[in-house]
Formats: C-alpha cells, structure tokens, sequence
C-alpha cells in the first residue's frame, strides 16, 4: 500500500512539475518578439537576366475572410479537429497516435496540429534532428502566445504545399484556374486533401487517391458537423476538371527547374536554416527562359506520339558549370519525380569518347585502325565477349578511329578498351569528374553502367570547354529580403585534359553527321545534318532501353535521355525521336547567338584524308575530309605531290598538362 502510495505522489509531483513547466514557457514566450510569420516560405525566384520569374514559391496571400469557408472547414476537419480548443499540441491525440503506432510496430498515425505544421513551414529545410523538434515545439509555443487561431490558420493556409503548389490562393487557381474565395464543396475538399502527402494526393497525379481522401475529409465534416451527408454525397459525386494552370512563364518543364534550385539551396551550409532570420529570399538562378523555352517545345514536339515516354534534359554553359535550363520529365504537372538529378541509366555508347580521348592520350590517331569484324573476345576461365555492331553491320576491313566514332562501331571500342587495359576508362571517367563507381570489364566501353545525367553532363563539359573541369550549378547568388547577400558562386575550373587532344576528339565528333564518311554504313547523325546551322561534336547512345545523346559546340552543352521508367524495351524509332529533339533545342536556342568553332591549337595539323581507311587522299579518293592531328603524327607519303597538308588557323598556344 505504502508502495502504490508512493508511486501516485511520484506521478503527482511530475505532473505538477511539468504543469508549471509548461506553464512558465508560455509566460516566457509571451515576453518574446513576435515572428514574423508572412515571411514563411517566401521565395523569390530571377532568371540569368534578373527578371522575377513567376514560380509556385512565389504566394499570394489573402485574408481568412476572402477563402471559401469550405477550405476553412474542411482543413481543420482533416488537421486538427481540436485547433480551436487546444493551445498549440493536442495531448490526447498525441497519446492515441503513440498507442496505435507502438501497438502495430510502425507510424500509422501523426498528431501534428495546425500550429505545429505552420511553425515547421517556417524552416528552409525539414530536418529531423531532435534539436529541429525542440525548436519547431518552442516556435509553436511563440506562434500561440502572440497570434490568434484565426491568424494562424490564415498563415497555414497560405504557406502549405499543395503538391508543388504553395498557399491555397495559388492552390486555386492551379487546380480550377478560381480564387479561393469561390471554392466549392468538392473542389475545397480535393485540396484539402493535398498537404497530406503532396505528391501522391495531387489530383492531377493521382486522382483516385485524391478522390479517396476527399471521401474522408467529406465525412469528417459530417461528423463535425460542418455539413449534411446530403452535401456529401452530393461533393462526392461531383465530377471535377483540373485546369492545371498557372501564369505566364509557367512552362510545364519550369518546376524541375526550380525544384533542383531548393535542393541546392539546402545544401548551401552558409544559409540560415529559418525564414525567421532572413525575412525571405531573394534567389539570383542561372535559368536562362530562352533555353528553358526552346527545351520545352522540342519535347512536346519530338515525343506527342508515346505519351509515357518520359526524357530527362540539361542545358549547361560548359565554360562556367551554370545550367541554363533543365527538364526531370515531359511534364512536371504528371511526375515529379526529378529524372535529371535523381536518376542512373544506362548510357550506351555515350561513353565512347571517353575511351577515345584515353586512346588519343595514348599514342593514338585519327587514322589508327582497327579491323571491324565480328569478334568473340575470349579471358580466363573460358569467359568469352560478343558484342555486336548495330544491324550487324562490319566493314570486315581495317577501319580509322575517325570511322569508329562516326558509325559508334561497338568492335573498335572493345578493342581500344582491351588494348589499353580497363583500367584506363575508368580513371579517365574519374578525371573528369565522374563519380559513380565504375567497374573495369569489357563492356564498360559501351555504356552498360548506370551514371546519372548531371555526371555525363559534368564529363561532356570537359571536352566543350576545352579541357576545363567545371561543376555544374544553378545559384549565383543569395540575398536576404534586406538586400544582404547570404551567398555567391565564383565558378572555379581546373585544366584535367589536354587541350590539343580534345581539340582533335572534337572534330572527330562532328564527324557524327558528315556525308563524307557514307560508305558501309551511315553516320549515326546524319539525319539531323539538315537541321543543323552550326558546327556540333555530338554523340549518341542507344541500349535496348535508353537513348541518349550529348551535343555541343564552345557556347552550349545539351545532353537528353528518353526511355520509359518502367525499363520497358523501346523502339529503333525513339533513337531518331530524341536526336531530333536535340537538334530542335539546340537550334531554337542558338538562333540568335553568334557562335565558332574552337581555335586550332598551334600544335595541331589538318591534313585530306581518306576518312575510312584513315590514308591520305589523292586525287582519285571518292570522299575526302580534313582530320586533324598533333603536328609529327599525321600521315605521310613521299611519292604524292597532292596538296593534302591543310594550313593551320587561329592558332593559338597550347599549354599541355603532364
């Protein structure tokens, strides 16, 4: 008995502690500044001119009196229940939630008030540190104190994601092109559905579950008695249309964009964590509208007959590492999931020039050969390789490095890999920045390892810069809403490649749309040649499930993949789809521009060849072409008097790493 007795103190004197404790809290955050809690989630968003472009950060922010009082009813009926009778945490609901999460092993069930989202949505980030929790429950405390219910649930209600759409105003006129205001029943109850989980409760991504959920926030309205079972019914049986629609510049691929922005933002350790301590941000990206444009529209062209074919795109200043423009997939209103940034493919024979410029760095030429027959490469252990050309197609002759690029020969690369010793892709790919793990076996050079976009495009950039290695960005700089600058980018490069090289590996990959190299076969981008204003070094890339290609000049680096998510095979038809579609883009943003090709290094000579066998023309050789070579390489024959020298031009000195 002295026993119980001792216990019922013990829990009586707790209690009392944490009475006066809490209460001694509340008195203490009322001496507190009030927050400014406008500021929530206050992004501002300018392109590489410094024009404001509109994004879904961007919020308007209206009063409680000028929304739907079905919002109102039907976020506090799915939310918080109690939001008008608690102060900031509801102690019942917590202790459910804990006994039926302890009881099944696993988080069925939140207890979050209203209050306590809307102090979260005053982060950068959602971190889920403990010191985090402590700070979100002592804001929560401060937004209690010093604001009303109505105020708070205002704020809420205009800082909260509806699935990549902020504020409720927003929320509108996305979803039913109205304003808030004008709501009805079932359109409140499908938005009120969304904060939930953004993403799988958008309607326009998942409209069952959206319309599962509406049933549930109808029901809970009922039950609190916001409305009758007949208005329910009546909601649940309203059909919907979802517009979908936002204003100017609000293009269906600008979200992917502006989604990488917020995941770079956060990784910026110089930035505070809290609204609280900037009042907002002002975010100076390097978003190019024009390219961001001119990306969109080859998409919609190049891939309206497959509706789930789905693409990933980055255009890139390979000089500074800024991206200009980027699409994670078709349309960002269907998936967001960011296919640019998150995903590894397999990438083909887009891996070629990396093995190329290896090559080149070791001692071979435009004009090197190599037999393109049909081979079973043989190892220890009776391991045996057969890899095939595309529709089989072999010159069953000796052919030059410059033919292997332009007709993407799988021979000649596996070839090239095993005369060099795996090994050498593999640090070359490191060199350039690279940083998927990659293994040393035969099919390396062919791409049969997955590498997300943003590293190919990290790659590629050292062969468009001319040997520079830059890191891709999108920020250029931060400021705070008082005009301090939180943050810059200064891009950095490193020189990791041989000028002169990547000189030569540049012309060779423009040979991908030459008519001089017609023979056997066709170069691998010939059909696009007429597409083409300027000069490109460009390459593809075709698995039975993935398509890439990779194109630049000195100005602009384009990459792209289009494939299913599913890893569904595809047809020979998508290569020529997303060739196209690279053409398209890359033509429709340099339009305007005035552009060259890269100045000839002063090591480097020209000389008229036979482009298949890699020999000098003469002057019976039906196809001629200049390729290009470090000065004391090129081919020679005495007993010509053909003029197959070609002059150098633009020279300009070349530094030559060791």
């Amino acid at each position: 008995m002295k026993k119980i007795k001792r216990i019922i103190k013990f829990l009586l004197i707790c209690f009392c502690v944490c009475i006066i404790s809490y209460l001694s809290l509340y008195i203490y955050a009322s001496f507190t500044a009030k927050l400014p809690i406008d500021q929530a989630n206050s992004f501002y968003f300018y392109d590489i001119e410094n024009n404001l472009y509109t994004g879904n950060h961007n919020k308007e922010w209206i009063s409680l009196e000028e929304m739907s009082p079905y919002i109102v009813q039907a976020t506090i009926s799915i939310e918080d229940k109690n939001f008008y009778k608690h102060i900031g945490f509801d102690y019942l609901r917590i202790l459910k939630a804990l006994f039926i999460n302890i009881k099944n092993g696993k988080t069925l069930q939140g207890a979050s008030t209203i209050t306590q989202q809307y102090a979260k949505n005053l982060f950068l980030d959602f971190d889920k540190k403990w010191s985090r929790k402590i700070e979100e429950a002592w804001l929560t405390i401060r937004l209690e104190v010093h604001y009303s219910k109505d105020e708070i649930l205002e704020g809420y209600l205009n800082t909260i994601n509806y699935g990549g759409v902020f504020g409720i105003e927003n929320a509108s006129k996305y979803y039913f092109n109205k304003s808030a205001k004008d709501l009805t029943l079932a359109e409140a109850t499908i938005l009120a559905g969304i904060p939930k989980s953004p993403t799988y409760y958008s309607p326009i991504n998942n409209e069952n579950a959206s319309k599962n959920r509406q049933t549930l926030i109808l029901n809970a309205m009922v039950e609190n008695h916001y409305i009758t079972e007949e208005q329910a019914k009546e909601a649940k049986e309203t059909e919907l249309i979802f517009t979908g629609y936002l204003e100017q510049k609000n293009l269906t691929t600008l979200m992917y964009y502006q989604d990488a922005v917020i995941e770079e933002l956060q990784s910026l350790k110089t930035i505070p964590t809290s609204f609280l301590q900037t009042g907002g941000l002002k975010i100076y990206t390097n978003l190019d509208m024009n390219a961001q444009s001119s990306l969109e529209k080859s998409i919609q062209d190049n891939l309206k007959e497959d509706e789930n074919l789905q693409v990933s795109s980055i255009v890139m200043n390979p000089n500074t590492g800024e991206i200009l423009a980027l699409a994670g997939g078709r349309d960002y209103n269907q998936s967001q999931y960011n296919r640019a940034l998150k995903s590894t493919r397999q990438v083909g024979s887009t891996m070629k020039p990396f093995l190329y410029y290896a090559a080149l760095e070791n001692g071979f030429t435009s004009s090197t050969t190599f037999t393109s027959e049909e081979t079973t490469f043989a190892f220890s252990e009776n391991k045996t390789y057969s890899p095939k050309n595309f529709n089989d197609k072999y010159a069953n002759k000796p052919i030059s490095l410059a033919t292997a690029i332009a007709y993407s020969d799988n021979i000649y690369a596996v070839k090239t890999h095993l005369f060099l010793g795996e090994e050498t892709l593999v640090d070359i790919a490191k060199r350039v920045g690279i940083t998927t793990p990659l293994k040393e076996i035969p099919s390396l050079a062919l791409g049969s390892m997955e590498i997300s976009m943003m590293e190919m495009m990290r790659g590629y950039a050292t062969f468009a810069s001319g040997g520079y290695k830059v890191e891709p960005y999108f920020i250029r700089k931060i400021e705070d809403m008082y005009g301090n600058v939180l943050y810059e980018k200064y891009p950095e490069k490193e020189q990791v490649l041989n000028k002169s090289l990547v000189f030569i590996l540049n012309e060779l990959l423009s040979n991908t749309y030459s008519s001089a190299f017609i023979d056997y076969n066709y170069p691998t981008c010939l059909n696009i040649a007429g597409k083409l204003s300027r000069k490109y070094a460009i390459k593809t890339g075709t698995t039975n499930t993935d398509h890439l290609i990779f194109g630049y000049n000195k100005d602009v680096l384009i990459g792209a993949w289009v494939g299913y998510d599913d890893n569904k095979e595809s047809s020979v038809d998508v290569s020529n789809r997303i060739k196209n579609l690279w053409a398209d883009a890359m033509e429709g943003y340099v339009k305007d521009m005035e552009s060259d090709w890269y100045a000839i290094p002063s090591n480097v000579v020209g000389v008229l060849t036979d482009p298949i066998s890699g020999e000098i023309a003469t002057e019976d050789t039906p196809n001629k072409k200049i390729m290009y070579y470090i000065k004391g390489t090129e081919p020679y024959k005495e007993d010509t008097d053909f003029d197959i020298l070609i002059p150098t031009i633009k020279e300009e000195n070349t530094e030559i790493p060791s």
